[in-house]
C-alpha cells in the first residue's frame, strides 16, 4: 500500500466503488473548472439528482478514482468522485 497523508487513504488500493455500466445519481452540483469544452468556467454541468452511468474508471494522480460519469439526459461526459455519487441499481 502506498503511504497516505493524515486523514487521507489512498483509494485506489482498494477496488472501485462503482463499475462501467452502473447507473447512479450525482450528490453534488457539477460547475466547469475550465476543463469541459464549450462551457464558460462557472457553468453549472450537473445538478444533484442527476442520473447517468459509469462509462469507464479512471485514476487521478496516482490515488483517487475517477469515474466517468454520461448523463444522457444531459448528454454529457463528466469525472466525478465517488463521494458525489451515489448507485441507483446495484450491478449482479
Amino acid at each position: 500500500m502506498r503511504e497516505a497523508r493524515p486523514g487521507e487513504e489512498v483509494e485506489i488500493d482498494f477496488p472501485p466503488q462503482f463499475s462501467e455500466g452502473q447507473k447512479v445519481r450525482a450528490l453534488a452540483l457539477v460547475r466547469n473548472d475550465g476543463t469541459y469544452p464549450n462551457a464558460s468556467v462557472g457553468d453549472v454541468l450537473i445538478e444533484p439528482g442527476a442520473i447517468g452511468y459509469v462509462h469507464h474508471v479512471g485514476t487521478f494522480l496516482a490515488r483517487h478514482y475517477i469515474y466517468a460519469i454520461e448523463f444522457v439526459k444531459e448528454r454529457r461526459l463528466v469525472g466525478m468522485r465517488a463521494k458525489e455519487l451515489e448507485a441507483v441499481e446495484m450491478l449482479r
